[in-house]
């Protein structure tokens, strides 16, 4: 048997929701030092360049709930009955000017009763409920205010009543009566100790006509009536204290029997105990001017309500707060199918990011950027610095293992744009392989090229100032952003280079990507180079064999450096013991034959000839990029110290000039 549902939105041929943009917005909120899970949120608030956020959904949210508030008010059922009484009263008027054979002293007698009506609403319908109509137009008028306020009444507990009962007999009167009568007793019976199924089941048989949603048990049954009249008793609440006065007197008249007010006020009752978690003394303020029913009012508190959870589930606040808690369908039913689709979008990211392997939670319980996540943030950023560096449109990455053009033994498939010569004895097996011996016929497919190698190892140390200078003046997230694109270069590009990340601020230590990436912004005084570049020395070092690269990235003089016993001695302005600690170990480094390069941060003179002195004094080089620009110098000064100009002013253009001081 085929079974349906309602589609739920979306393109069902829609690829899968694309990564790439939601990874690289987290990351660089986790390099300004938000936690991953934060970052994610962020994002999901924010949305993405073509997908509505949380914000934006909830503005929708805040923006309807204020406009149902705006322009409605709760008297639209007070009004009908004034415009019902006012055309009865007027045509009996006209009945008893036109009747001549009506005794004179009854036609006065009516006349001044009709005169002397109360200026009440309910007064007056009710000192009328008695009064021997002459017109039959008036009486159908008036009666028409019995039978809907009976209906509004029904219509504020069960929806679609006003509409269902309209032109209702008294046998369908009769019929209300008695649903109501039964389920009040139904609900004592669920208070007492429950109901079994089969009663239920016996209910829903004979009265399930005036319960269009269908409830399949008790519980969804309860849930629904609460609901409803929790909505109905805030409107009352909402009502001003003369119109809740004027309804209740009025509301004896409905059906012209008071029993329906006993039934629905039993039913009431019942509900409140069975269900006193809903909002049973909340209240709101309407300040418009179209008038709404009783059911249509209490609708409108019933929308409120749902706005107001689908605020709260849209802020995701509260602790362990997922996008599967919003409600798509209230969603959709208050905003629209888009808006449902927009979020049920979020839900899919979201959990895609959970699944994926880009966000792994450590030891600790928190959320962390996985290995995948850090690979796939750097590629992001070393395409940025590419582009950065290319001084033309069309130009492409360099897909080359290394420099120089020496074979690694290794080839790959030829590419559009590929530049190494052929692999021939491989390109002609693959054209074998696939076509036979005679002839051989060579396609595109078959075509792979040699692969080349760098001739030189490099050991790069890689220094960042984190000193507090850094995160004031908003260096701190291009320094992450810098040291990550130049890890994943090395990593993918270089993998026969080594590299090592050092943080210098009051002290020196050496950190994996992963940890700098998430470093907090650090607060403590001072810049403690000489205790870098103790650690890049120990590490070029233990590469003997490989050509020292060192790339300094600082904003700040020394002001910091070890003494023998391991303290941290710091001064402002900068001592000349801790100038003199810092040149010491730089002309180490330059002794181990390391490349040197500066990238100067800031406008301060004092410190652009402080570095100059310094890069001058090893023949290193000073670079001053604007913050932008500060991952391509970097990029481009340790491709520069691999290599000839030539094979990457072919791929990276006028950004790279080649040789020593091309950044001065």
């Amino acid at each position: 048997m085929s079974r349906f549902r309602k589609y739920d939105g979306g393109d069902p041929l829609a690829p899968p929701v694309d990564l790439a943009e939601a990874l690289d917005a987290i990351g660089q909120d986790v390099m300004a030092g938000y936690s991953p899970e934060r970052a994610m949120r962020e994002f999901l608030r924010r949305g993405g360049s073509d997908q509505a956020g949380l914000d934006e959904l909830a503005r929708r949210v805040a923006e309807k709930r204020r406009e149902i508030l705006q322009r409605n008010d709760l008297d639209g059922t007070m009004r009908e009955v004034r415009e019902l009484l006012d055309k009865a009263v007027l045509a009996e008027r006209g009945q008893l000017a036109r009747d001549i054979t009506m005794d004179d002293g009854d036609r006065a007698f009516r006349e001044l009763m009709l005169d002397d009506l109360p200026a009440s609403t309910p007064a007056a319908v009710s000192e009328l409920s008695a009064y021997d109509w002459q017109s039959s137009e008036a009486r159908e008028a008036f009666d028409a205010i019995k039978d809907l306020l009976g209906r509004e009444l029904l219509d504020q507990r069960f929806a679609g009543m006003k509409q269902a009962l309209e032109g209702a007999t008294d046998e369908d009167r009769q019929a209300v009566q008695e649903m109501l009568s039964d389920l009040n007793d139904l609900l004592e019976k669920h208070a007492a100790g429950g109901v079994t199924d089969e009663e239920f089941r016996d209910f829903m048989d004979k009265h399930g006509d005036f319960f269009p949603d269908d409830p399949q048990d008790m519980d969804e049954l309860l849930d629904s009536l609460a609901q409803r009249a929790a909505a109905a008793q805030r409107m009352l609440n909402s009502m001003t204290p003369e119109q809740r006065q004027e309804l209740m007197e009025l509301s004896q008249q409905a059906f012209g029997s008071p029993q329906l007010m006993e039934q629905l006020a039993r039913m009431d009752a019942n509900l409140q105990a069975l269900r006193p978690g809903e909002d049973w003394s909340g209240s709101e303020s309407f300040e418009g001017d179209q008038g709404m029913g009783l059911g249509d009012g209490t609708g409108a508190l019933q929308d409120l309500a749902q706005l107001d959870a689908l605020a709260d589930q849209l802020a995701q606040s509260h602790h362990g707060a997922r996008m599967d808690d919003v409600d798509l369908d209230a969603l959709a039913r208050q905003l629209g199918s888009e808006a449902a689709v927009a979020a049920k979008t979020l839900q899919e990211l979201e959990r895609a990011l959970r699944d994926s392997g880009y966000l792994k939670r450590g030891s600790d319980g928190e959320l962390r950027l996985s290995p995948k996540a850090m690979r796939q943030l750097g590629k992001a950023l070393l395409r940025d610095v590419a582009e950065r560096m290319s001084g033309r449109a069309g130009a492409r990455e360099t897909r080359t293992t290394g420099l120089a053009g020496e074979p690694s033994g290794a080839s790959r498939q030829w590419e559009f744009g590929s530049t190494e010569p052929w692999d021939v004895p491989r390109t002609i097996t693959n054209a074998v392989l696939r076509g036979g011996a005679s002839p051989v016929r060579i396609q595109v497919d078959d075509i792979e090229v040699v692969e080349t190698e760098a001739r030189t190892q490099a050991a790069v140390a890689l220094l960042v100032d984190t000193s507090f200078s850094m995160a004031m003046d908003g260096r701190w997230v291009p320094m992450k952003r810098t040291a990550l694109a130049l890890h994943q270069l090395v990593r993918s590009r270089f993998r026969g280079d080594d590299i090592q990340l050092i943080a210098f601020g009051r002290h020196a230590q050496v950190m994996e990507i992963e940890e700098l990436t998430a470093l907090d912004a650090r607060w403590d005084k001072g810049t403690n180079l000489h205790h870098g570049l103790l650690l890049a020395n120990r590490f070029f070092r233990k590469h003997p064999n490989a050509q020292p690269v060192l790339l300094v990235v600082t904003d700040g003089e020394p002001t910091a450096h070890l003494e023998p016993d391991g303290d941290v001695w710091f001064s402002y302005p900068p001592h000349p013991l801790t100038i003199a600690h810092s040149v010491r170990e730089l002309d180490a480094a330059a002794r181990l034959g390391a490349q040197t390069t500066f990238f100067r941060l800031g406008e301060d003179p004092g410190l652009a000839r402080f570095i100059d002195s310094m890069a001058r004094r090893v023949d290193g080089r000073m670079v001053s990029p604007e913050l932008d620009d500060l991952g391509a110098a970097v990029v481009g000064s340790y491709l520069g110290s691999r290599g000839p100009a030539s094979s990457y002013r072919e791929h990276f253009g006028d950004w790279y000039g080649g040789g020593r001081g091309f950044w001065v």
